[in-house]
């Protein structure tokens, strides 16, 4: 495979990732680890359901992606570069498949899924603040949120051009929402995360290394947290790790956790044994195999990805397309760019 082949392939895997542990998790993630043993077994939940619905996550990494697709293609045809503007719109579209049952007549682009009008228990910080007119940045944040919600729709911000990039939009996309630095820098770092691994070729250790000095310019808090998920996991894969953590409501927890458990099981084979490490524990099970998923996906590409549980996700054709055209932007390959330049 060429570099740019695979970058375009690590982005797909990213995105499809993601969703696989979203769809692992969702369904335990309001549970304790003894409720999930209970109701699954000692080991827990092993795979999605013959449903693979995506979670709240997902959805709006789809509309990062799109958003973010948008801005790029208005600014490669001669039009302004405005990233944040475009993705807060996006997010503002993602607001009305939770508002309406199904697509108006005449939508276009990602409001024209119809599965996509389904409610999955999206964040509150998210849909309050998405229904503000003003929203917010990093320097001017509209509330003190520090939920994951700002981490967990990030990693596709991983196929930006540059790493410095890819953290900044982070950043800023995440403040859209969420105001709380421990909102808004996790953002940043896990898509720094995702752009070391699949556009740099970085291997994991050194991807969260890097994060986790750059985070610590905005936020001393998700700089220690993926410090000590590095520490945890050369120690090995283990529930009582996890729990050292936290549970990832908050943004620091969440993508320690998410790095933790790719890092405990890095290699291509064990990428379902650590979304499965990732959605048993007494957290936010969803997010945190999704921010795994999305880790390992960017970090091996399509290859990884259990056949059987891609087979059964949920508008899986639209999760690859929108990882495709993210890595064709990245890598400067053609991609159908009309599909993203007039949204509605």
């Amino acid at each position: 495979m060429s570099m740019s082949s695979t970058v375009v392939d690590r982005a797909v895997g990213c995105l499809l990732g993601g969703a696989l542990g979203d769809a692992l998790g969702s369904p335990v993630e309001f549970l304790q680890y003894a409720d999930i043993r209970a109701e699954y077994g000692d080991v827990g939940i092993t795979e999605p359901p013959p449903q693979a619905l995506l979670g709240d996550s997902t959805q709006l990494a789809l509309f990062t992606g799109e958003g973010y697709l948008n801005a790029w293609t208005t600014g490669n045809s001669g039009g302004p570069w405005r990233p944040v503007e475009a993705t807060a719109a996006a997010y503002r579209r993602w607001l009305i498949t939770q508002q309406e049952h199904k697509p108006r007549p005449g939508a276009t682009g990602l409001l024209a899924e119809a599965e996509l009008y389904a409610n999955r228990s999206p964040g509150l910080s998210s849909l309050r603040a998405l229904q503000e007119e003003q929203l917010g940045t990093p320097e001017r944040p509209r509330n003190s949120s520090r939920g994951c919600g700002g981490a967990d729709r990030s990693a596709p911000l991983g196929f930006a051009p540059t790493a410095e990039m890819s953290y900044a939009l982070g950043c800023q996309f995440g403040a859209l929402t969420h105001g709380g630095t421990g909102g808004w820098a996790p953002a940043g770092a896990m898509a720094l995360m995702a752009h070391l691994v699949a556009v740099k070729g970085r291997r994991l250790p050194e991807a969260v290394d890097q994060a986790a000095g750059r985070v610590l310019r905005e936020d001393a808090e998700t700089a220690a947290a993926l410090a000590e998920a590095a520490t945890l996991a050369r120690l090995g894969a283990g529930i009582g790790h996890i729990e050292r953590l936290g549970q990832g409501w908050v943004g620091p927890e969440a993508v320690a956790i998410g790095a933790y458990c790719a890092l405990a099981m890095p290699k291509p084979g064990q990428f379902a044994d650590a979304l499965r490490l990732a959605a048993n524990h007494s957290g936010h099970s969803d997010t945190t195999a999704a921010l795994t998923g999305s880790l390992l996906g960017a970090r091996h590409g399509t290859a990884v990805l259990p056949r059987p549980w891609l087979d059964r996700l949920e508008l899986a054709d639209v999760i690859e397309r929108i990882g495709h055209d993210l890595g064709a932007s990245c890598v400067g390959e053609k991609f159908s760019e009309r599909r993203y330049l007039a949204l509605a």
